[in-house]
C-alpha cells in the first residue's frame, strides 16, 4: 500500500514538471532569440543557447519605438480600466447577493448569458458607438468599454453570498447604510476575491493587443505596449530578436506581478465557487 502510495506521487510529481517545462518553454525561448544575433535567430535547426550573449539587442529595442510614452500609456490605461472595472463590479456584486429588487435573478442570468458571446463579437459595435462619439483615438476609447466586467461580478457576487445576512441585518438595526455597509463590512471581508479580479484585470488590461491597435490607428502616441510591439515588423520582414526583446521586457511586469501575488488569485477564485 506503501508502495504504490509513493509510485503514485512519484508519477504525479513527474506529470506536473512535464506540464511546468511545457508552460515555461515559450517563455524560455522568447528570452533566449532576444539575446540572438539576427542569423541565428532565424536559422535551422535552432539553438538552444545563444551563440553570443547579445544583452545590447534590449537597448536597441528600446530605441527603435518611443517605448517610454508606451509605457506610461499602458500604466494610465491599465489604472483607470482597474479603478473602474473594480468599482462596478462591486456595486453590481452587493446588489445582486444582498439586496432584493424585482427581476433580480432574471437580470442576472442574463448577464451571466452574455459571457457566452465572444469578446471579438464586441469589437465592432463598440468601435461603432464610440466613432459616433467622435472617441476614437483618444484616451476614453481604451477605457469606457472596459469600465465593467460580468465574469468580475460573478466572482465578487459568489463571494458576498458567503457573509452571513445577519452581518447584515445588524448592521442595518444599528442604522448604517447599504453604502456604509458595503464598504465598511463586505469589502474588507471580500478582500482576497478583489484581489484576485483586480491582478486578473491587470494582467488582461496590460497585455491588450487588439483593441488598442484599432481605436489608435491614426494616434500613434496613444497606442500601449503591446501594440508598440508592431515596430519590429516591417515591409522588409520581422526583427525576431529586437521583438523578443522588446517582448521579454513588456511581460516582466506581469510575471513578477502575478508571482508576487498569485496566493490571492487561488484564495479569490476557490472562494468564487468556480472550479475547472
Amino acid at each position: 500500500m506503501a508502495r504504490t502510495k509513493r509510485i503514485q506521487t512519484i508519477l504525479l510529481y513527474v506529470i506536473l514538471t512535464l506540464g511546468a517545462l511545457v508552460m515555461i518553454l515559450p517563455f524560455y525561448w522568447m528570452v533566449a532569440t532576444s539575446l540572438k544575433s539576427g542569423p541565428e535567430a532565424i536559422s535551422v535547426p535552432p539553438t538552444w543557447l545563444p551563440r553570443n550573449w547579445l544583452f545590447s539587442n534590449y537597448g536597441q529595442a528600446l530605441e527603435k519605438a518611443p517605448f517610454g510614452r508606451y509605457f506610461l500609456n499602458s500604466v494610465f490605461v491599465t489604472t483607470v480600466t482597474t479603478a473602474g472595472e473594480l468599482f462596478t463590479s462591486i456595486l453590481a456584486a452587493y446588489a445582486f447577493a444582498k439586496l432584493k429588487f424585482w427581476g433580480k435573478d432574471i437580470l442576472f442570468l442574463l448577464l451571466l448569458a452574455t459571457m457566452m458571446v465572444p469578446g471579438e463579437l464586441m469589437t465592432i459595435p463598440n468601435f461603432v458607438t464610440l466613432s459616433s462619439w467622435k472617441l476614437v483615438n483618444t484616451y476614453w476609447a481604451l477605457i469606457i468599454p472596459w469600465f465593467a466586467s460580468v465574469f468580475s461580478v460573478f466572482t465578487l457576487k459568489q463571494n458576498i453570498q458567503t457573509i452571513p445576512d445577519e452581518l447584515y441585518y445588524a448592521a442595518k438595526t444599528d442604522g448604517a447604510s447599504d453604502w456604509q455597509f458595503l464598504w465598511e463590512m463586505v469589502v474588507p471581508l471580500s478582500k482576497s476575491s478583489i484581489i484576485a479580479v483586480m491582478i486578473l484585470k491587470v494582467i488582461g488590461s496590460w497585455n491588450s493587443f487588439l483593441w488598442p491597435m484599432i481605436v489608435t490607428n491614426s494616434a500613434p502616441e496613444l497606442r500601449t505596449l503591446p501594440v508598440g510591439l508592431q515596430a519590429f515588423t516591417t515591409e522588409a520582414g520581422t526583427q525576431f530578436e529586437l521583438l523578443m526583446a522588446a517582448s521579454t521586457l513588456v511581460i516582466l511586469p506581469m510575471v513578477i506581478i502575478y508571482l508576487l501575488l498569485q496566493k490571492y488569485i487561488i484564495q479569490g477564485i476557490s472562494r468564487s465557487g468556480l472550479k475547472g
